[in-house]
């Protein structure tokens, strides 16, 4: 497997709060930055969402991509390329790790992208980083603006 890419963050919220903002995959659109439109395609029988339509401008990277989710308990989520136009694999998660109280959260987020067209290792790796840095600082201004409940 090709090197990925992470990075964490620690976020004033439990760890449900912050899950809960990484699964309104319709809002993406409202803090991502990158994702400019986002349709959920199919949901588990929890109702959580298993197959999401992402169109993507991430810079070097822009495209129109559907990603299959899968859930682990309620700390992780990991997804995976479907099809896409230009990207040959996309695969990713965030894990979430309460801290003291649980009214604190660590979210880790892994990436790793690999583009059909050639693409120098740094400039992927450096698109990956942007990707990943700006959606932990979105995810972690989501969650703490959004009232807890």
């Amino acid at each position: 497997m090709a090197e990925h890419t992470s990075s964490s963050i620690t976020i004033e919220a439990a760890p449900a709060d912050v899950m809960g903002v990484i699964a309104d995959f319709d809002r993406y659109p409202e803090w991502t930055g990158e994702v400019k439109e986002a349709e959920i395609l199919a949901k588990d029988d929890q109702g959580r969402a298993e197959k999401v339509r992402l169109v993507l401008d991430a810079g070097a990277i822009k495209d129109d991509h559907t990603l299959a989710y899968t859930w682990t308990g309620d700390h992780e989520v990991s997804w995976t390329l479907v099809k896409s136009q230009m990207l040959r694999a996309i695969d990713g998660s965030y894990v979430l790790a309460p801290l003291g109280d649980g009214s604190r959260t660590e979210v880790t987020y892994r990436l790793t992208v690999d583009v059909k067209i050639p693409m120098l290792g740094m400039i992927k790796r450096k698109a990956e980083k942007v990707i990943i840095d700006r959606a932990l600082a979105g995810l972690k201004k989501r969650v703490e603006s959004v009232p807890q409940g």
